[in-house]
């Protein structure tokens, strides 16, 4: 049940509640300061999730490596040698990569909340505490994951530099925070309306992965922009990742199609969609355990 919290003190009465717990009941009312007081929890998903992911494999941590190299290798066999995707003048294993561990990064953080309700019904109906935890911290332990794989990326681009590979880091790079923030919010935006729809139509768990599969192929991860012709350039410009995805390339990388009205609209739209979803989340939390 989705509720506000309400700390009453009242001195000399032995009987008197600490803590009120009351039902929300406005649309716009987020209740964010309540997420903030359960920071403590948060962190403690967050240990959870990074500790358990790979706890009982022979690799462990290796895995953040090992997926986004193998995912490029692939790519560059498929789509750079036999398809001959351009790829901007970029050395391919780097210009794959480049757009894998940030799409990695949003699809993740998408997939992973989106069942935000179904996974953790056993624990939210068992004990009290704002459920906006649960898909922030999911998004905060995959931002570690990313941290591991840039800095691989960073060392990759280091070899090919020294080797004499055309690729430059730009003052783009200091954007690198504000890019994250923006694949966070559009993964948890997105991620938490879909969980929000899914307590009532499970159809959608099985779309999801197709979806985001699909979404890539619209998202210049294994194209750049400037390869797309003129009359579908439209699908990129309508896409909010792809401004990301280009500025982080034009950043570390020194090629990219980027401009801050591009941002900007990225950010506009990161914006939106993450108010709709925590408004639609917080609204469903009050039922979802009659329907899960």
């Amino acid at each position: 049940m989705s509720t506000d919290t309400q700390t009453i003190n009242k001195p000399g009465k032995n009987d008197d509640w600490d803590l009120i717990i009351t039902p929300r009941k406005k649309w716009w009312d987020l209740q964010l300061r309540d997420v903030w007081n359960y920071r403590d929890l948060i962190s403690l998903f967050v240990r959870r999730d990074f500790v358990s992911r790979y706890k009982q494999t022979i690799l462990g941590p290796l895995w953040f490596i090992i997926q986004p190299l193998l995912t490029s290798l692939v790519f560059t066999v498929i789509f750079g040698n036999i398809a001959q995707l351009p790829t901007d003048g970029l050395p391919q294993m780097l210009f794959y990569m480049s757009g894998n561990i940030l799409w990695g990064y949003f699809s993740t953080c998408l997939t992973s909340t989106s069942t935000t309700f179904t996974a953790n019904a056993h624990l939210f109906g068992k004990v009290y505490f704002p459920r906006l935890v649960m898909p922030i911290s999911v998004v905060i332990s995959n931002l570690i994951t990313f941290g591991i794989q840039f800095a691989f990326f960073l060392v990759y681009t280091l070899y090919f530099y020294l080797r004499g590979s055309e690729v430059a880091l730009t003052n783009w790079a200091f954007a690198l925070p504000l890019l994250l923030v923006l694949m966070a919010g559009l993964g948890l935006g997105f991620g938490i309306i879909i969980s929000s729809m899914t307590t009532k139509y499970r159809d959608l768990q099985y779309l999801v992965s197709f979806g985001v599969g699909l979404w890539m192929y619209a998202t210049p991860v294994i194209y750049p922009v400037s390869s797309i012709p003129e009359q579908w350039r439209w699908v990129a410009n309508v896409n909010p990742v792809t401004p990301i995805i280009e500025t982080f390339r034009m950043g570390f990388l020194g090629a990219g199609d980027v401009s801050w009205a591009r941002l900007g609209y990225s950010a506009a739209f990161m914006l939106v969609v993450l108010f709709i979803g925590i408004v639609i989340f917080n609204r469903v939390e009050k039922t979802f355990i009659d329907t899960v």
